[in-house]
């Protein structure tokens, strides 16, 4: 391999289910880019500098996914306004310097989002139901504030802010889009699904599922069966994976 080829990689931890190495592999095959894709699986974030940077000094950007788009955060010497706001990174550039190298974050998941999103919306989606607190949720909530759509985060507990599962029965009629942003259902917990009120989904809801490994999970399967709009995590990845080269490439 050539000694001048640029690195590229995914942080995370485990990275059975992303289809990211492939994704860019083939794009670098595709056309003629002199660079590699790698994966850093590293189940603690404190191995970062040893096992990622010291490494691989051609690093020149990589991707974050759980459990670590916001771990990472401390790790950068800065953030764009974009992943400052959303308080979850899932793109970091890597800068070289003469002292040696400059770390910057950004999130492009609610670009790869919104732009999956948009076509899909119908003028009845003014509320929506976002399951789950994590990385992406934040990222989601951002999306959606941008498009006009206000988001009710929803979790197993209920605190300030958050509604649990078990008030969504009075939610479901004015939430019309529901963002499954946990990871049940991932391969290879396939049946696994968020446990919200499947009886009252009706054709007018939009089930939006961030989860791409299997292509229809249980969650859109449900919605489906009942008549609702479904969208799987497949455009996001790819689109927000775009952006991701674009920011590397700045």
């Amino acid at each position: 391999m050539p000694t001048d080829i640029a690195t590229y990689g995914l942080l995370g931890y485990p990275l059975g289910h992303s289809f990211s190495r492939a994704f860019f592999t083939e794009k670098f095959a595709r056309e003629g880019i002199a660079a590699e894709y790698l994966n850093f699986e590293l189940p603690e974030i404190e191995q970062f500098d040893a096992e990622v940077l010291a490494r691989h000094p051609r690093l020149r950007g990589f991707n974050v996914t759980i459990p670590y788009k916001q771990a990472i955060i401390p790790r950068l010497d800065s953030l764009t306004p974009e992943a400052a706001a959303i308080g979850a990174v899932n793109v970091v550039r890597v800068e070289p310097t003469e002292g040696g190298q400059r770390l910057v974050g950004t999130n492009s998941d609610w670009i790869g989002f919104t732009e999956s999103l948009r076509p899909l919306l119908q003028a009845e989606d003014r509320e929506a139901l976002v399951l789950g607190t994590g990385g992406a949720s934040r990222a989601v909530v951002y999306s959606l504030e941008h498009l006009g759509i206000r988001p009710h985060l929803v979790s197993r507990q209920a605190r300030q802010g958050v509604l649990d599962y078990a008030a969504l029965p009075q939610w479901m009629e004015r939430c019309r889009l529901i963002v499954n942003c946990t990871p049940l259902g991932m391969y290879p917990h396939v049946e696994d699904c968020p446990p919200i009120p499947y009886e009252q989904i009706t054709p007018t809801h939009l089930l939006y599922d961030l989860v791409y490994n299997p292509a229809e999970t249980r969650f859109l399967q449900m919605g489906a069966e009942r008549g609702a709009r479904t969208k799987n995590g497949a455009e996001m990845l790819e689109r927000q994976a775009l952006a991701a080269w674009a920011f590397w490439q700045k």
